[in-house]
């Protein structure tokens, strides 16, 4: 592996009122290891694994290629700040590294079609066709294709928002294959459980403090996708809950959905959280 493991220097955190040090998760990890080639980030949303993902990327000296904000109601000083209190230890000295979004990607592809219309040679590094010119996903992963050939270190962040299933698998067999090679080594935030069921890969679970790895079969993406696919009717009842245990269809006396949040009533669903937590964390 290029990267051995990162220390969280909880002491030296500015604030413990303000995201991502009030998180429990980052105040209560020492470390995190990387022993396999392939490492993902589980976890529900707000849970900071893409924070953590940029975090450590920042650590190891990579570029994040950043769309200028407009204006924002309330602004967070410390919220992109959380890399200055993390140490990352390499196994032979650092590697070139690149982060990838989805977010990103359509801004890169423009650049590279610049590029090309210069010097139209420098398709060649990108399979040889206009990224551009494809959908979204064939053009992610003609990058992905081309560049995870090379050593280095690569940050992915939720990859699979703009693949379709069969693209996902195309991508999990890539990982494998460069993992095998022994020259890449992946750090991927994720909520797809087509991606997280790579062999031997290390699945840290961002829903439980402090951060620790995780099964397959016990990440709640595996859990909630096999409930379903099992018995989708029980998922479209009155209401459903999907908590430590199975998917149900929610019982007489279970409290009602809360009158704060009218777009999960209205959706009826109840996924065992705590009212308006996707809105609030």
């Amino acid at each position: 592996m290029h990267l051995k493991r990162v220390i969280l220097h909880s002491r030296t955190y500015p604030t413990a009122e303000a995201y991502p040090f009030n998180l429990a998760l980052f105040r209560q990890t020492e470390a995190v290891g990387f022993p396999s080639a392939v490492t993902f980030f589980a976890g529900e949303n707000g849970s900071g694994k893409t924070t953590f993902l940029e975090a450590v990327a920042q650590r190891c000296g990579t570029h994040i290629w950043r769309t200028p904000e407009g204006r924002r109601v309330e602004r967070n000083p410390f919220e992109k700040t959380l890399h200055r209190h993390l140490e990352a230890e390499w196994a032979d000295g650092p590697v070139p590294a690149s982060f990838f979004s989805s977010e990103s990607h359509r801004d890169f592809s423009l650049m590279v079609e610049n590029w090309a219309a210069a010097d139209p040679g420098q398709l060649a590094c990108f399979g040889g066709k206009s990224l551009v010119t494809q959908s979204h996903g064939q053009s992610v992963m003609a990058f992905f294709r081309s560049r995870y050939r090379l050593k280095g270190l690569y940050f992915l962040d939720e990859p699979e928002t703009a693949l379709s299933p069969r693209k996902q698998v195309e991508l999990l067999h890539l990982l494998q294959e460069m993992a095998a090679r022994g020259h890449a080594q992946f750090l991927i935030a994720t909520h797809s459980p087509i991606l997280l069921a790579c062999p031997g890969a290390t699945i840290y679970n961002f829903d439980r403090a402090p951060l620790a790895p995780i099964e397959y079969e016990d990440t709640e993406y595996y859990r909630i996708y096999r409930a379903f696919l099992n018995d989708r009717a029980a998922f479209l009842g009155d209401r459903v809950t999907v908590g430590d245990g199975p998917a149900r269809v929610a019982a007489e006396g279970d409290p009602p959905p809360s009158p704060r949040c009218p777009e999960r009533s209205r959706n009826r669903r109840n996924w065992n959280l705590t009212p308006c937590d996707e809105e609030t964390r």
